[in-house]
C-alpha cells in the first residue's frame, strides 16, 4: 500500500480534508535538538485566484542571515481555492522548489499556518511532514484560534493562541514595536516556544522575518519574469 504521505496533489477537496485529518496525527511537535545552520523562507506568488503560480524557497545562513541558495518552480494551480486547504493548491510548487535546492535548509519558515489551523495541519505542517524538515508557519492574519488579549506593545511580546477546546496551538507575536503582530505556529519537528524564538531571530527591522520577505520578493519577481517568457 502506498504511504498516504506521498499522496497525489491532484485530488478532490473532500479527500484532501480526510488526508489532513489522517496525516495530522503524524506531526511531531517538540523543541529543536540544536540550532539550525541554515533557515529558509518559503512563499508562493500568484494572481488573485489565478491559475498560474510560482513557489520558491530562499535559504539563508545562520547566524549571519546571508542568502546562500534559492530555488523556484512554476505551474498551473489546479486545486480550487478553498480556505483551510491551501497546501493542496500550492504545496506541489514548494515541494518542487525544495527539491531544486543545492543547500537543503535545517529549518523552513512558511508564509502561512502550521498547527493554528482548523484541523491542525496548515501548509507548514503539511510540507514540513512531507519534506521531513523542521517547519514554522508565520502568517500576517489569524486563521484559527484565539489569544484573548493582544500581546504587549514591545518587540518580542507574545501570547499563546488557543484552539476552541483550550489547546495551545500557536502564538500571537509582536515582531516590531507598535506594529501589528504576526501569527506563529509550529509546523513539524518544533514547538511553540522555539517557533517564536526563531521567527524573532530571523526578524530585524520589519514586521516579517527576513527569510519570508526575501522569498516573497523573489517569487513575485519570478512570476513576472516567467509570465513574460
Amino acid at each position: 500500500m502506498t504511504d498516504l504521505l506521498r499522496h497525489s496533489w491532484e485530488i478532490a477537496p473532500a479527500e484532501a480534508v480526510q488526508i489532513q485529518k489522517t496525516l495530522q496525527k503524524r506531526v511531531a511537535l517538540h523543541s529543536l535538538p540544536s540550532p539550525p545552520g541554515t533557515i529558509a523562507g518559503a512563499d508562493i506568488s500568484s494572481e488573485w485566484r489565478g491559475r498560474f503560480g510560482v513557489g520558491g524557497m530562499v535559504v539563508f545562513s545562520w547566524p549571519d542571515l546571508q542568502p546562500i541558495d534559492e530555488s523556484f518552480h512554476s505551474g498551473e494551480l489546479r486545486f480550487p481555492y478553498v480556505p483551510g486547504l491551501l497546501s493542496f493548491r500550492e504545496g506541489f510548487l514548494l515541494e518542487k522548489a525544495f527539491l531544486g535546492l543545492r543547500e537543503k535548509p535545517d529549518l523552513i519558515i512558511f508564509d502561512g499556518q502550521g498547527a493554528a489551523h482548523p484541523r491542525g495541519f496548515g501548509i507548514a505542517s503539511h510540507l514540513g511532514l512531507r519534506l521531513g524538515v523542521p517547519s514554522i508557519g508565520c502568517a500576517k492574519s489569524r486563521l484559527f484560534g484565539d489569544a484573548g488579549e493582544p500581546p504587549g506593545d514591545e518587540k518580542g511580546d507574545w501570547r499563546h493562541l488557543y484552539s476552541p477546546d483550550g489547546r495551545e496551538i500557536g502564538a500571537v507575536l509582536r515582531t516590531r514595536k507598535g506594529v501589528k503582530p504576526v501569527y506563529v505556529s509550529p509546523g513539524h519537528l518544533i514547538d511553540i516556544e522555539d517557533s517564536v524564538h526563531w521567527v524573532l531571530a530571523a526578524t530585524s527591522r520589519y514586521r516579517l522575518p527576513e527569510v519570508i520577505r526575501a522569498a516573497h520578493r523573489r517569487v513575485n519577481e519570478e512570476r513576472v519574469r516567467r509570465k513574460r517568457e
